[in-house]
């Protein structure tokens, strides 16, 4: 051998030595955001642990009370293992180690569990939705939520067309500086909750307003209920990151986080108010009237400005702006190129007031922008100007308008794409983007099984007793769907965490929709009680025919926390009010039977309405209703062969029966 293959050898042998000496790059050690300081596990029950670190390296967890558990991590890097926790107690230590490094988590309480999940009236949180819709006694609840062994993790808004395995979240302890944040109803239930078990009480709060059922269920689920296979079709070939590729030539701005933001939303369209504003390249459409009627190549969700020109002879006096059945969801109201007025609530009237003093003798500019956040958007009702002599000016009919951003969701984060700022690249609006719902949207939160992969599946198989569940604003119209939907979601939820746990839910408050057909939803809540271990909390007292957020959370949290402690922690407490149970019929009488969950049955302090009576053509009247012993009888003289009953059966209306422990009855129907 030469000397210089010699040296090769040596080299080669070197380089190789070098590297079979060097140490294996460790990953960090990651664990998933529920398993923090502060968190609540859930007592005697083997709690999983999961989270990334390098393949096949061992994972060992201990805790101060006694548990310890070891695993190794699998080819892709991830990691689980059990730990067995004990009774209700804390605060505890849980280390998490490697070869090399450990995590300590501290001020860890072992409780009850509870998923707390829905749409905006669980969302609510403690201050309410300010400042026109506050919770009840907010200031004082506030001040007086100094609960140190209530822990709240509340899931960041997420969405996904595939099921994520993470969640962002952090474990915070109540107290008066941080409670303000926290679901109303989720407090109140763990509140009630800890007073009557004095054990610390974990809430894991995952929710989104406006959201229907179908967005909460895993998609493998809804194909097999073969439901929303129209929405559902074609989405898994649609490239995301082209479409957003094309979003991207816009500027952009995040959708507000907090309701007192809306106002200052820049879009950077402050000249569409002002009067010199040159209007003539807009569109036509008339008003009133909402966006799924308007003829327009956009989605209803976003913003839009209209613009219109209005003759006022008599300036003598102020003036108001009218739209009698709203502006959905969120407006601003300009004349002249003066701010006159602002709100955020999609159904509410609109009455603002047009000082004198910014009117001019003949041509008037009003400009509205409006932004609607979710379905159909757009003006509701009588359109008028109206003076202080009495004068109206309808308002109703052509306007000039134009869409400038589109609202859309891309892996959680909602924002408005300012079309208006690049209309070149708007005009090369890419052929491949054919339906602009579907696409532009594709994870939008009211789409089937987002939330459920963004914000549910992360969570599981995390330790939880059970779940409680506030929803169904959003699906009224679909009653006979969401009979099926909805205990489709309680199985599936229960089928992944592998448990038959207790799910309790809020029936949705009567509120003046304007259409009637909340008493079927209503209903179709009703009927999911033939699910086991399943319970419903009813507000049938506790409506408000304005607000489809009433502000009296207290007594939901408390009726949910009263279904718990009498179902799973055998507390002798009423735990609902009259829920009907059959029907039978005696000459010219009904005869109603009531799974009563109480001592008696009792009528209102006003009395006892709400019952109607029908035949067999099921053209329903006023009926007369009387307490007999545990039984009530309806009956109308102009009804002479009865066979249907309901009560309490409109969109808004106040209960009358109850318990003697003063819970309602939900309304309901004989009809089948």
């Amino acid at each position: 051998m030469t000397k210089l293959n010699i040296l090769n050898v040596f080299a080669v042998t070197g380089i190789l030595l070098l590297f079979s000496c060097q140490p294996t790059v460790k990953k960090e050690l990651i664990l998933n955001s529920l398993f923090s300081d502060h968190m609540v596990l859930q007592q005697q029950q083997e709690v999983m642990l999961w989270g990334k670190y390098t393949p096949k390296e061992k994972i060992s967890v201990k805790a101060n009370w006694g548990s310890e558990s070891t695993t190794k991590v699998d080819e892709k890097g991830n990691w689980r293992l059990n730990l067995t926790t004990p009774k209700a107690g804390g605060p505890f230590e849980v280390s998490i180690s490697t070869r090399d490094t450990t995590i300590t988590l501290v001020d860890v309480m072992v409780g009850e569990v509870w998923l707390a999940s829905g749409q905006s009236n669980m969302e609510m949180s403690l201050e309410g939705y300010l400042p026109n819709e506050p919770i009840d006694n907010n200031l004082e609840e506030i001040a007086a939520a100094d609960y140190p062994d209530i822990r709240s993790y509340k899931v960041v808004r997420a969405t996904s067309q595939t099921p994520l395995n993470h969640s962002e979240g952090q474990w915070k302890v109540t107290s008066p500086e941080n409670a303000n944040k926290f679901s109303a109803t989720a407090y109140f239930f763990a509140r009630k909750l800890h007073k009557e078990l004095n054990v610390p009480i974990g809430i894991i709060d995952s929710d989104w307003g406006g959201t229907p059922v179908e967005s909460w269920i895993s998609l493998e689920k809804i194909k097999q209920l073969g439901e929303f296979e129209e929405e559902l079709k074609g989405t898994e070939s649609i490239d995301i990151t082209r479409i957003f590729t094309f979003l991207s030539n816009f500027p952009s701005v995040s959708l507000p986080s907090n309701i007192n933001s809306w106002n200052a939303t820049d879009l950077k369209d402050g000249t569409f108010s002002q009067t010199n504003f040159d209007d003539s390249s807009w569109n036509q459409l008339n008003l009133p009237g909402v966006t799924d009627e308007w003829d327009m190549d956009s989605d209803d969700q976003g913003a839009f400005w209209f613009r219109k020109q209005v003759s006022i002879s008599d300036i003598s006096s102020d003036y108001k702006f009218i739209v009698d059945g709203g502006i959905d969801d969120m407006d601003i109201v300009y004349v002249n190129g003066q701010k006159i007025g602002s709100t955020i609530c999609w159904n509410c009237p609109r009455e603002y007031t047009i000082p004198k003093s910014i009117l001019i003798e003949g041509e008037n500019t009003i400009a509205i922008r409006v932004i609607n956040i979710a379905g159909p958007g757009g003006f509701i009702g009588k359109m008028a100007l109206l003076s202080n002599s009495g004068e109206r000016i309808s308002i109703e009919g052509e306007w000039r308008y134009q869409y400038i951003a589109r609202l859309s969701s891309f892996k959680g984060d909602q924002k408005f794409y300012l079309y208006h700022l690049n209309s070149k690249a708007l005009a090369k609006k890419p052929a491949y983007i054919s339906n602009m719902n579907t696409i532009f949207n594709i994870n939008a939160p009211n789409n089937p099984g987002v939330l459920f992969n963004g914000m549910i599946n992360p969570l599981i198989p995390f330790g939880i007793k059970g779940a409680i569940w506030y929803q169904g604003e959003s699906n009224v119209g679909r009653a006979n769907q969401y009979e099926k939907i909805f205990p489709g979601m309680i199985d599936d939820w229960r089928a992944r965490w592998n448990s038959n746990f207790p799910f309790y839910f809020v029936q949705i408050a009567p509120f003046s929709y304007g259409n009637e057909l909340s008493p079927a939803l209503r209903d179709a809540q009703r009927k999911s009680l033939v699910l086991s271990n399943t319970g419903m909390a009813v507000t049938m007292d506790i409506g408000d025919s304005l607000s489809i957020h009433p502000g009296n959370k207290q007594d939901v949290g408390d009726r949910l926390a009263r279904l718990a402690l009498a179902n799973d922690y055998g507390v002798d407490i009423v735990a609902s009010g009259p829920l009907y149970k059959k029907h039978t019929i005696f000459e010219n009488k009904i005869i109603l039977e009531f799974d009563l969950f109480g001592s008696e049955l009792m009528k209102g302090n006003s009395g006892m309405s709400g019952f109607e009576i029908a035949g067999l053509d099921m053209l329903f009247i006023p009926a007369t209703a009387k307490i007999v012993k545990d039984k009530i009888e309806v009956f109308s003289p102009a009804i002479k062969k009865p066979k249907f009953v309901r009560y309490a059966w409109r969109d808004f209306i106040t209960g009358t029966l109850f318990n003697k422990e003063g819970l309602p009855a939900s309304s309901f129907t004989t009809e089948d």
